[in-house]
């Protein structure tokens, strides 16, 4: 098992990073239990995020924009209200039976040098596999937000136990940033504080790409490859 470790400047930055090392680096890991039973290539992986509050919070190359990833924060991350067709959303797991988000935003109003607000995701019950109507179980891949304000900045630490570098990641970590902002927002407010997003920071057994996804990924990686194989077939047709 491979791991490796990406600084990033800012979160698009760490997206191109993350799918560069994977598609060059990656081990191959044949999925045999889960939402998608196909090849992957994957990379344990962590990815620390300097910026993580620069704007583009999502490149123009990624398969979600700007808009998309608001509506995540809000209704997957921060409220998360699951709908009928839902099994969860990471937001209603933070919310119920306990709001771990308001608890949260409490300890840290009461005192900023807490080391112990963190917020979970995963249940004991997702171990299992296949749920009580024997449908196969779909663990959630985000499974817990660490939180930590050091010099006047709120940093969030994350893991994901499986994660789609190409759909999912760009979305994850701008949605991330949203939530991050809103948590210190909430803080500031009612503690007349004048805190700060920090860093993000993740960590995931197996940050991944999907075999659908390869000529995708292919296509954004190698475009020098590209042109240059696109120069040899007008060469070739010259010629012929």
């Amino acid at each position: 098992m491979k791991h490796l470790k990406i600084s990033a400047f800012d979160c698009p930055d760490a997206w191109f990073k993350a799918l560069n090392r994977i598609w060059y680096e990656g081990d191959i890991f044949p999925v045999g239990f889960g939402s998608e039973e196909t090849e992957t290539k994957k990379l344990n992986l962590t990815i620390e995020i300097e910026h993580p509050e620069n704007r583009p919070l999502v490149s123009d190359k990624a398969s979600c924009d700007f808009k998309y990833v608001q509506g995540y924060a809000l209704e997957y991350l921060w409220c998360g209200e699951k709908q009928k067709d839902e099994t969860y959303t990471y937001g209603s797991r933070l919310n119920h039976p306990i709001n771990q988000i308001e608890e949260a935003i409490k300890r840290y109003t009461e005192e900023q040098k807490d080391r112990q607000v963190t917020m979970v995701i995963r249940l004991p019950t997702d171990i299992k596999k296949f749920d009580e109507h024997n449908n196969k179980s779909e663990p959630p891949c985000l499974s817990l937000i660490d939180t930590e304000i050091l010099d006047d900045k709120l940093h969030l630490t994350c893991y994901f136990r499986s994660w789609d570098a190409f759909g999912g990641l760009p979305a994850n970590i701008a949605g991330l940033q949203l939530f991050n902002e809103s948590f210190v927002n909430e803080i500031n407010e009612k503690s007349n504080l004048a805190l700060k997003t920090g860093k993000l920071i993740f960590h995931s057994k197996n940050c991944h790409i999907y075999q659908r996804q390869y000529n995708l990924i292919k296509e954004l990686l190698e475009p020098k490859d590209n042109i240059k194989r696109m120069a040899k077939t007008i060469k070739d047709k010259k010629e012929t």
